[in-house]
């Protein structure tokens, strides 16, 4: 074994002096342990380390032998123990080591070192410094030299006095390191040859006040600046290569420090010496700069070490993340792992660890027992914090509510840009690092679909806070690639699901295909990769469909829940007397607190949630990456697949691609939930140009509905439109309106897309269609309320009743039903509450018949105001269409069903029940009774040019009444209602009704008793047309089997599937009530002929 060198020598002379003389006997001495184990210094413990991470010849590594000796404390005082002056304490039984060398270094240890510095030994790369003449002073670089360390490790081998720096801080004496000079040369001078001893000395002194890598932190600091602001003149300048060597040393004794602080005399403790500082500022003389970072990260290679103790504390920091809120100091924590990632090889250590992406962890886990968990976590919707910002909320007008809400909006901007970029920088590390981050994403979102079910249990699935964080965080990775143009849409993999996707939807209803044709279409695997944009572009997808999405349906079931415990604390306040002066008044009080404790949480909740929702940014970026989603599905159902450099064809074809009946459902439910909440919420974030491609993707998929199996995601395209006409502070028409009215493809298509849809929801196939519809139908005659005054859409309108006549009709049939209905309906209700009033006027009524009855009233004002709604838009849209196509309402299987209604109805208002509808304060139910019958006299107006309409309202043998129409003139009158050309024109349509009235019942006279086999069976009138049903071999009136087909596809007699097509003219029995009509008449006129002939004679 080779001799060690003269600074192994001095190192191990060192370690012996700081663990103190020993003296006990030899008798008394024992090896504590045995050679397997003593631990030798690995290659990272060796002091000597170079700024690339390797070792000058001379520092072997040596081996450490722990040596127990018995020593009274008089010794070790009597010998000026170090490890007192160190802060140690004097004890009895002391562990002495013994450093010898265990190998001569060899050249394999040997390799280069930094560009300035030589691969050699600690003597050799200090500088060469020319000789001075004995006694004539000292060399100018070596007083710059040891000046210059005095500065920087704030150290001095004077021992005389205290000494400061030019700054007035303390130095650090080093009687050791002096001793030992002195003991080899005589000449106690600070170089770099002795700064192994000096820090060694140093940083063990001053674990008295604060820790080892505090004290070397901040020489570290000041080091890095000596360098930095030095001004070499060239790689061979000496003061340049002694400040690289110390810069060199101070690293390793940094890293020794944070990984073997027990090599400076510390306890051992399973704290990482690391997380304080890391939580500091970097610029802190305390904490660790991104110089340091950078320099341990360079050493990776060599040093395992460093890399471990790293990342353990980047893991720790996050764990202990994750029991902070908002309202904690969480800063520091997000600032320490930011940091951290900034370095690539960092970053991916990281990313490889268990922690970043642990195996079988449930939901709620995800947050807290991940390292990116508690970093997404910190939110202002947790109710801690929200209840710290919204104290009382009732007490608080909208004003102070919208302050707080932006402040927890400029809070969260902040951290999410930081959470982005923690994000972006381990994204950008390595392909390792990147496939785990998008493998963590995959894990929130696959491990969340419980958060779309039905009844959602917070303690299974993630919080809000935590979805939303990840959902924007997602938002902002799609931003580079959706450039105004799309260049780059094509990248978005349409097999994207068939190449072993990392999002799971098997589970996920499919848009236009069922469980087993989805698992068929999947089951096929396609060749290839999936690229790096379609993983973020579906995971976005993903992450707004159990995130963002599910908050805004959680929202909503919120608001419905804090109504119905407002009404339930309103109830329990008014039974307060019962239990006053009683043993139950307590636990009356404890329920009482209990609704007010709820309720102050579900507000508080609530307004922090909309606060984070209706947050513009956030929605901007949602909307940008719904445009683009929207492109991308019309891309892919355009057969050229050219949109939208050109425009799209309607109609689509009738067959519709494989991949996008699989596609899951939420995509589109994602785009109309999105669009809905901002069109409700905060409109003003819309651009002209958003709103040109959201008009196109709905009108196409409204055109094509057949291509979207869910009845109430077709529907809420419909509900796209309706909120984009509601008027805005700066647009009378909405949001839309302009886009509606002026885009070709909208003026083109619009008008039939929402007639067909008018038609498609009268049977949904859901148990609640029938009342759906009505929803449905509402929100479409507010579209078109929004285009009628377009003379385009008008011409439109004629279009389709010329050349679609069939599907026309059926529009206009079904208009009729809902005003049939509706009307009845609200009439009735205002009849019911009309009676419910007087009954409640009853002062003797018994108090448990009197709280029915109220219950009663409650229900049917509900009801009342809800048909009044329909009944008015409802009318409104008849008056529209009848005042355009008059036409198409007096065909003969619409028009005696639109008399009827209309007579009905007016009957209801002016004749002698009219009593029945008055109620008290009709206002609140919407109800005007003399504006729905102006509107009502406006149809009659509209069709009083057509004389099957003034025939069919003749014909009303039901409601038709000459003194109705005038007492609806004496109303219109009185009221001002209609100006006086419009009554000249109503009283004319009234003589003319009762002449066609005088003269229809002259007809039906002289035609006598009709033969039953000339009957309509079901109308009980005179057929005109009769034709012969195929199945049920029924003869029935043309008209009336057009009029039942339009609502019904069904044989009236046998409920077997008929279509207008399969009826037979019954010719024969047609000819046979011709003949019968022309008998009668010839009798009649012979009769009439033969009484004037009696008279004239």
């Amino acid at each position: 074994m080779s001799e060690p060198s003269d600074a192994d020598k001095i190192r191990s002379k060192r370690l012996a002096k700081l663990q103190g003389p020993s003296s006990a006997s030899t008798g008394e001495q024992r090896e504590l342990a045995e050679s397997s184990q003593a631990r030798p210094v690995s290659r990272t413990d060796s002091p000597g380390t170079t700024d690339d991470g390797s070792r000058d010849a001379s520092e072997a590594p040596a081996a450490l032998e722990v040596v127990e000796a018995k020593t009274s404390a008089a010794a070790a005082s009597s010998s000026g123990h170090p490890s007192t002056s160190l802060g140690g304490k004097p004890v009895n039984n002391t562990r002495k080591i013994v450093i010898t060398s265990a190998r001569a270094p060899s050249d394999s240890l040997k390799r280069k070192s930094g560009p300035s510095l030589p691969t050699e030994s600690p003597e050799k790369n200090t500088p060469k410094r020319p000789s001075s003449a004995a006694g004539t002073g000292r060399d100018p670089l070596e007083a710059w030299e040891e000046r210059t360390l005095r500065a920087i490790f704030r150290v001095t081998l004077d021992l005389q006095q205290e000494q400061h720096d030019a700054h007035g801080e303390p130095l650090l004496p080093l009687p050791i390191t002096r001793a030992e000079l002195e003991e080899q040369d005589g000449r106690p001078r600070l170089s770099v040859a002795v700064l192994d001893q000096v820090l060694l000395e140093a940083a063990s002194d001053a674990a008295k006040k604060s820790t080892p890598l505090q004290y070397l932190l901040g020489c570290w600091k000041r080091v890095v600046r000596a360098a930095r602001n030095y001004r070499s003149t060239g790689p061979d300048d000496p003061k340049l290569r002694i400040l690289q060597e110390a810069r060199r040393l101070c690293m390793s004794y940094c890293i020794f420090a944070a990984t073997i602080p027990d090599m400076f005399g510390l306890e051992s403790t399973n704290e990482n010496p690391l997380i304080p500082h890391l939580l500091v500022d970097p610029d802190n003389d305390h904490g660790i700069c991104h110089d340091f970072l950078s320099e341990a990260v360079r050493r990776f290679g060599e040093d395992e070490t460093i890399r471990d103790a790293l990342v353990d504390a980047i893991e720790e920091i996050s764990r202990r993340l994750g029991g902070m809120t908002m309202a904690d100091n969480y800063k520091p924590y997000v600032l320490a792992v930011q940091n951290a990632v900034h370095y690539a090889p960092l970053a991916t250590a990281l990313a490889k660890r268990p922690f970043f992406l642990p195996k079988k962890i449930a939901a709620p886990k995800i947050e807290r027992e991940t390292l990116l968990g508690p970093l997404f976590h910190i939110s202002p919707v947790h109710g801690q914090v929200a209840s710290e910002y919204f104290v009382s909320p009732k007490t608080k007008d909208e004003r102070t509510i919208a302050s707080i809400q932006n402040a927890l909006r400029m809070s969260l901007h902040a951290h999410q840009a930081d959470l982005f970029g923690i994000v972006n920088s381990i994204l950008r590390a390595s392909k390792e690092a990147r496939d785990r981050v998008l493998e963590w994403f995959a894990l929130t979102v696959n491990a969340n679909h419980k958060r779309r079910s039905m009844r959602i249990d917070d303690r299974l699935i993630s919080s809000d806070g935590f979805m939303i964080n990840v959902t924007i965080c997602l938002d902002q990775l799609c931003e580079p690639f959706m450039d105004a143009t799309f260049s780059k849409i094509d990248r978005i993999e349409v097999d994207y699901f068939r190449r072993k996707p990392r999002i799971d939807i098997r589970d996920e209803t499919k848009l236009n295909a069922d469980q087993e044709t989805a698992d068929q279409f999947y089951s096929t695997t396609v060749a290839g990769t999936n690229n790096f944009i379609s993983e973020v572009f579906f995971l976005t997808l993903a992450a707004h469909h159990y995130g963002t999405e599910a908050t805004v349906t959680k929202l909503a079931q919120l608001v419905k829940n804090l109504g119905y415990l407002e009404k339930q604390k309103k109830r329990f306040e008014e039974e307060r007397e019962r239990y006053v002066n009683t043993p139950h008044l307590a636990a009356y009080e404890a329920q009482m607190k209990r609704y007010h404790d709820q309720i102050e949480a579900g507000l508080t909740y609530k307004l922090a949630v909309e606060g984070i929702l209706k947050d513009e940014l956030a929605q901007a970026r949602s909307m940008q990456f719904m445009r683009y989603v929207m492109v991308w599905l019309l891309r892919l159902v355009d057969p050229r697949h050219a949109y939208p450099s050109q425009p799209i064809q309607l109609p689509l074809p009738s067959d519709e691609p494989d991949v996008l009946k699989c596609l899951p459902e939420y995509i589109f439910e994602d785009i109309v939930s999105t669009f809905k909440f901002i069109f409700r919420h905060i409109p003003q974030v819309m651009t002209s140009t958003q709103c040109d491609e959201l008009v196109v993707f709905c009108i196409t998929f409204l055109r094509t509905s057949e291509y979207i199996k869910n009845p109430y995601l077709k529907s809420g395209l419909v509900t796209i439109f309706c909120y984009g006409t509601w008027p805005t502070p700066n647009s009378r028409k909405g949001v839309l309106g302009d886009t509606l009215n002026g885009l070709p493809f909208a003026t083109e298509h619009l008008l039939h897309a929402i007639l067909k849809f008018y038609i498609e929801v009268e049977t949904t196939g859901t148990h609640t269609q029938f009342f759906d519809k009505f929803h449905i139908r509402f929100e479409i005659f507010q579209v078109i309320k929004c285009i009628w005054t377009n003379t385009i859409y008008r011409e439109r309108l004629s279009q389709e009743a010329e050349q679609n006549l069939d599907f026309f009709v059926r529009f206009v049939n079904l208009l009729l039903n809902d005003v049939t209905w509706v009307l009845d309906e609200s009439l009735r209700a205002f009849g019911k509450i009309h009676q419910l009033q007087i009954d409640l006027l009853d002062q003797e009524l018994a108090a448990n018949d009197r709280t029915q009855k109220e219950e009663e009233l409650a229900t049917a004002e509900a009801q009342a105001r809800s048909y009044m709604q329909l009944t008015n838009e409802t009318v409104a849209m008849l008056k529209l269409f009848t005042e355009a196509l008059a036409d198409s309402f007096t065909m003969p299987e619409i028009v005696q069903r639109l008399a009827d209604m209309l007579d009905y109805n007016v009957e209801a208002m002016v004749g002698p029940k009219k009593s029945n509808l008055k109620v008290e304060n009709p206002e609140q139910y919407g109800f005007r009774p003399r504006v729905l019958l102006s509107e009502l006299v406006d149809v009659y107006l509209n069709l009083s040019g057509k004389t099957a309409f003034v025939e069919a309202v003749a014909r009303d043998g039901r409601s038709y009444k000459p003194e109705n129409f005038e007492s609806a003139r004496h109303i219109l009158t009185k009221w001002g209602l209609k100006s006086s050309e419009e009554l000249a024109a109503w009283g004319r349509l009234a003589e003319r009704i009762k002449q066609a009235k005088e003269a229809d019942d002259q007809e039906e006279a002289d035609l006598g008793e009709i033969p039953e086999d000339f009957l309509d069976p079901v109308m009980f009138s005179l057929m005109e047309d009769p034709v012969i049903l195929p199945t049920s071999n029924v003869s029935v009136d043309r008209s009336t089997i057009r009029s039942h087909l339009l609502s019904d596809p069904n044989d009236p007699f046998n409920r077997v599937p008929l279509a207008i097509e399969d009826v037979k003219p019954n010719v024969e029995l047609k000819a046979k009530i011709q003949a019968f009509k022309a008998e009668r008449k010839a009798a009649k006129l012979a009769s009439t002929s033969d009484a004037m002939d009696t008279s004239s004679g």
